[in-house]
């Protein structure tokens, strides 16, 4: 059976779309570029997210102090040798990677494009630090190169949104996704599943919400608790307070979630990765490919599909 994606398997996902866009395989680098976060400095609020410690984000190549341009070399050495890769994006990941003046963003930006085989960039950051003036020189940048920004949304519900100390709430983050598309700019956002307080229907909710958005990916991430994080600590002191889930719980829920969610979705990803230094629980073991495989068997074994349900609940 072939799936409205165009192929077979049960799952709209990113490798197939990258060599549908692309007709070859390109390789992202991640960019540490020195930014902040408006939840860290006092803007919106100090400390973060209670989940987050941004090291959690850093591969080992983004040392500290390198600059844009040597990171993304030593990030081409690093994945030259394991990949035939021909063109890369630069992945501006850690902290929020819009928050900064216009004239700094441009420089820092150009600086990946400036790498002869660096072909776009993927911009990770918060809904409350985009403007329509970034926009506007992203959509141009767009004309020549292949621009993602991606939203960390973390959540549909405010109530959650307030406990994690994001600093802003659900409509931010809508009308920030609409804008980009606006801007004919491909668009992400980033979901966390299990976060405290939201059970099973809240987070087939997430799914309906994003399935209204005009979002190009969804990337999910399981709730992970890492040490350097308030949420981390406060597990270790209290451990029955925060549910975890096994990995076979999370992955019916998975396919749970992908059974309403919009066909026309690319996903991304289905779990991060934490350093094992910094990983608190759940220690489940499985890295990211292995994780996909047991989806696409859980999938093949309930019959069932990106979409199944789609419109029909």
């Amino acid at each position: 059976m072939e799936y409205p994606w165009g192929h077979a398997r049960r799952f709209n996902d990113y490798s197939s779309y990258i060599k549908r866009t692309f007709n070859e395989r390109v390789q992202k680098i991640s960019v540490d570029a020195g930014f902040s976060c408006p939840n860290r400095d006092g803007t919106k609020g100090l400390g973060g997210c209670t989940f987050c410690n941004n090291s959690t984000f850093k591969p080992s190549y983004c040392g500290e102090g390198k600059s844009i341009a040597d990171q993304i070399l030593t990030g081409i050495d690093f994945f030259s040798p394991k990949y035939k890769t021909q063109h890369y994006l630069a992945y501006f990941q850690a902290y929020s990677n819009t928050y900064d003046s216009i004239d700094i963003l441009k420089q820092r930006y150009q600086e990946a494009l400036d790498h002869p085989i660096v072909i776009g960039l993927v911009i990770g950051t918060r809904p409350d630090c985009i403007s329509e003036e970034l926009l506007a020189y992203l959509a141009e940048l767009n004309q020549k190169y292949n621009i993602t920004i991606e939203y960390g949304i973390e959540s549909t519900i405010d109530d959650t949104l307030l406990k994690i100390n994001r600093g802003h709430d659900y409509k931010s983050g809508v009308e920030a996704i609409k804008k980009t598309a606006e801007a004919g700019i491909k668009v992400g956002a980033h979901l966390i599943l299990g976060l405290p307080g939201e059970d099973k229907k809240d987070m087939l909710k997430h799914a309906k919400e994003m399935s209204e958005l005009p979002l190009d990916y969804l990337k999910l991430h399981q709730l992970q608790l890492v040490r350097g994080s308030k949420m981390g600590e406060e597990y270790l002191s209290n451990p029955s307070q925060i549910k975890l889930y096994e990995e076979d719980e999370f992955i019916d829920l998975v396919v749970d979630f992908l059974e309403v969610l919009n066909p026309s979705i690319v996903m991304e990803r289905f779990i991060s990765q934490s350093p094992k230094e910094l990983l608190i629980a759940p220690k489940w073991g499985s890295k990211n490919f292995e994780f996909v495989a047991k989806v696409d068997k859980r999938l093949k074994e309930r019959d069932t599909w990106q979409g199944k349900l789609f419109n029909k609940q």
